[in-house]
């Protein structure tokens, strides 16, 4: 059962070659949403006010990867209190973000988000919204750190092992104490 999702969480680099490595994501694309201007290109994305947040759709097989699941994967590689900003990445194009196709995954977000906010003392900035639109980056973007091993990356390297081993039964996604991106 193919299932979508997509998560802003700074630099969608990261963010993409992460939720690639988890078995039973089929496809990750990286790209713009819910900003205001049609098809938007990465420079107008970084210098304009164009709304949009890097993004990256995630498709999943839903029989091995519950969406809980998955949240608590996204949760591990940013900060949920950090506004408009994740390690060096700074501007509105960088916020985090949680956006839905599907409405019946808005009850499990905010639940799962509620469940989050139990952890901080600080208020979560994570965005909950219907996606609104969703443009494709540039070609160059689609996997870059395949393409560029020794790009830019605000993830750390070992939340990359945790995903290629992780399992919906066996792994928590962030140990307790353990930074965030």
């Amino acid at each position: 059962m193919k299932r979508e999702i997509y998560f802003a969480g700074g630099c969608f680099w990261g963010v993409e070659k992460f939720f690639s490595l988890i078995d039973g994501v089929l496809e990750t694309a990286v790209g713009y949403a819910n900003g205001e201007k049609v098809d938007p290109t990465y420079e107008e994305v970084c210098q304009k006010d164009t709304g949009h947040a890097e993004t990256v759709q995630v498709v999943y097989d839903g029989t091995k990867l519950p969406l809980p699941f998955l949240l608590d994967m996204f949760y591990s590689i940013i900060d949920p209190t950090s506004l408009n900003e994740q390690g060096g990445d700074i501007g509105p194009q960088y916020r985090t973000g949680i956006y839905f196709t599907d409405p019946a995954d808005e009850a499990v977000a905010r639940q799962s988000l509620d469940t989050l906010q139990a952890k901080y003392d600080a208020p979560l900035v994570v965005e909950l919204e219907p996606l609104k639109t969703f443009y494709s980056a540039e070609e160059y973007h689609q996997d870059y750190l395949d393409k560029n091993p020794s790009g830019y990356c605000h993830v750390p390297l070992h939340a990359f092992q945790r995903a290629r081993v992780a399992r919906p039964d066996n792994v928590a996604p962030a140990q307790e104490g353990e930074s965030h991106a």
